[in-house]
């Protein structure tokens, strides 16, 4: 790994099938995209989910709103997802590994990643969105959301 690079893990007790679901559609997106104290509204969310295509969110919270646009570049349900930012050039690579017992381990890597985005700060809001996927997962397995 080289200074560029940051990895996150997380393991889900969710299905694969469910966690992909959550990465890749719109609505499921809108409920936990984002640091915590951020929303990202559906209408700011564009998933055209196959090589080449456009993926795009609006998050927007007390301190501004931030655009992320990217293109995916590796789609290959529901083990990988992969997507370049073209303005920063950063990389996101999604690996989803279906342990088996319902519970799904993530592994998130980033290269080329801004070095704003790797402070220790960045890197605290980012967990915290893996918070709010968990809780999203935790409520759909408890039949509260979807």
């Amino acid at each position: 790994m080289t200074d560029d690079e940051l990895v996150h893990r997380r393991t889900f007790d969710a299905p694969r099938d469910l966690v992909w679901r959550c990465l890749t559609e719109p609505a499921e997106l809108a409920r936990f995209w984002g640091p915590r104290g951020m929303v990202t509204p559906i209408d700011g969310i564009v998933v055209e989910l196959r090589p080449g295509g456009r993926f795009e969110t609006l998050m927007t919270g007390e301190h501004g709103s931030y655009r992320m646009v990217a293109v995916f570049t590796e789609v290959v349900p529901p083990e990988r997802l992969a997507w370049t930012e073209p303005d920063s050039g950063m990389r996101t690579t999604s690996t989803l590994l279906d342990l088996g017992d319902g519970r799904t381990e993530v592994v998130i890597r980033q290269r080329h990643v801004p070095e704003a985005m790797r402070l220790p700060e960045a890197r605290a809001g980012f967990a915290t969105s893996l918070d709010k996927l968990e809780a999203h997962l935790a409520s759909l397995a408890q039949g509260e959301g979807s």
